[in-house]
């Protein structure tokens, strides 16, 4: 028997890495399900965008996820394993920032990535709509809404309503993706894919600073701004009683805000919660345009989207968010929108009895991130009481974790067809031939079994008689 073959994905995220293992059998015909996740690594530290002014550091930070991926992948096979990293939303920040310093990072974790011995097959940065067609890709191959085979080895494509919609939530931006129900008017939100022999024209859209942390650091920022001539920085979403310092220039460290000319980088700022359900709302709102102009469907900022349509799968910060306050088991609307309006009406004490074991970072943000997601959900993506149960919050699917990854290696490796397969091997043929005849040797025992022990209770009936 063939050994089965291996691929590593790094995800550089804008506030950490992961590395993916995935392993498939060798020697069959590329058919969904089959690959399936090993082991994933996070890599110690944040995002590799956080070493602009320190590339190597970028490329030692992997080195430990890299030993272990080759204790995962047989040494036999490491040569032939094909590797890739991916840079989202962080990457394409500090493009904007500073080129020259985003291609050293990229250079550094290729050299780094490169002293091992896999098929190291490039590192780069990848656009927002490619961010979220891999998704969807991923998210629907591990649901096998793409195709199925049946047991005897025939391919067939389920019903178009079976494909699911992806919702995206990174650090630094927000990813949705869905077959929309009529032709898009805006072709810069349009990917074509043809998988398995049939054609996709699927919605997808990337909104860059709309990702949950740089959300949140938007939010900090818009406050500040509201009362710039002020030290003091009362803030909704955080809970009463809490209090913590900062300086103008931690506050504008980012290009998704901009700080205000007459502001010092050096003056001191003290936040303080104010635990208030409806102006942390507000305030949320705030960061978003909802108006869409006339004639226009859109989803917030100007941006084109049709309504959406069918089942959703929402994962990264959507569900991790939500998960925090227990709300990722199918929960209505009207529950998990009073759970966090409770949740952003607690003290700072109240909040740390209720989550001990988390961070004291995300104890503090448990309000804004649970409340920035329904914002983003209900008034960014128009989800309402009526679509609001088809959104299903995961983490995993078929034992996978769900992102761009796995859709982003099988686009790669040509794993996905782009024509459908004529028939399964699911086996070689001579062992289906073999199992085919063991069923039914199988099956003729058994028969005679029961024929000999009818026979025997017969025969001691008729002595008795």
């Amino acid at each position: 028997p063939l050994c089965p073959q291996y691929g590593l994905v790094f995800d550089a995220g804008s506030t950490h890495t992961s590395l993916y293992i995935y392993r498939w059998p060798a020697g069959k015909e590329n058919g969904t399900g089959i690959v399936s996740q090993v082991e994933a690594c996070s890599v110690q530290g944040p995002g590799i965008s956080s070493y602009a002014d320190n590339p190597a550091g970028a490329g030692a930070s992997l080195k430990p996820c890299l030993d272990k991926a080759m204790e995962v992948v047989p040494a036999e096979q490491q040569q032939e394993t094909p590797t890739y990293l991916g840079a989202t939303a962080g990457m394409r920040l500090l493009r904007e920032q500073n080129s020259s310093k985003a291609e050293q990072v990229l250079a550094e974790v290729a050299k780094a990535i490169g002293q091992y011995p896999v098929d190291f097959r490039g590192a780069r940065i990848l656009t927002g709509n490619e961010e979220g067609s891999f998704g969807w890709v991923t998210v629907n191959y591990l649901l096998e809404t793409l195709i199925k085979w049946s047991f005897t080895g025939t391919w067939s494509h389920p019903p178009t309503e079976d494909v699911v919609g992806a919702l995206d939530l990174g650090g630094a931006s927000a990813q949705i993706t869905f077959l929309p129900g009529t032709p898009l008017s805006d072709s810069s939100t349009r990917a074509l894919l043809r998988l398995y022999g049939t054609n996709y024209s699927i919605y997808t859209h990337s909104y860059l600073c709309y990702g949950l942390q740089q959300a949140l650091r938007m939010l900090l920022a818009s406050l500040h701004q509201g009362n710039s001539s002020s030290p003091q920085i009362s803030h909704p979403c955080y809970p009463r009683g809490y209090q913590e310092n900062t300086t103008t220039a931690e506050l504008y460290d980012s290009p998704c805000v901009q700080a205000p000319s007459t502001a010092s980088p050096a003056e001191s700022l003290t936040v303080t919660g104010t635990g208030d359900p409806a102006a942390c709302s507000a305030a949320i709102k705030d960061l978003f345009n909802f108006s869409c102009g006339a004639n226009q469907s859109c989803g917030f900022n100007g941006v084109y989207q049709p309504p959406v349509r069918g089942a959703f799968f929402a994962f990264s910060g959507l569900y991790h968010s939500l998960h925090l306050l227990n709300l990722t088991g199918g929960q209505p609307l009207s529950v998990v929108s009073a759970t966090v309006r409770q949740l952003c009406n607690s003290s700072w004490q109240e909040v740390q009895e209720k989550f001990p074991t988390t961070s004291s970072r995300q104890r503090r943000d448990a309000c804004a991130a649970s409340s920035y997601t329904l914002t983003l959900l209900l008034h960014g993506y128009s989800f309402d009481h009526s679509s609001w149960p088809h959104i299903h919050f995961v983490q995993q699917v078929a034992n996978a974790d769900v992102g761009w990854t796995l859709g982003y290696m099988l686009n790669l490796t040509n794993m996905i067809p782009s024509e459908a397969p004529q028939r399964v091997v699911g086996l070689q043929r001579s062992s289906w031939i073999a199992a085919t005849v063991l069923l039914a040797i199988i099956l003729i025992l058994t028969f005679c079994l029961l024929t000999a022990m009818c026979f025997q209770k017969g025969s001691s009936g008729y002595e008795r008689l």
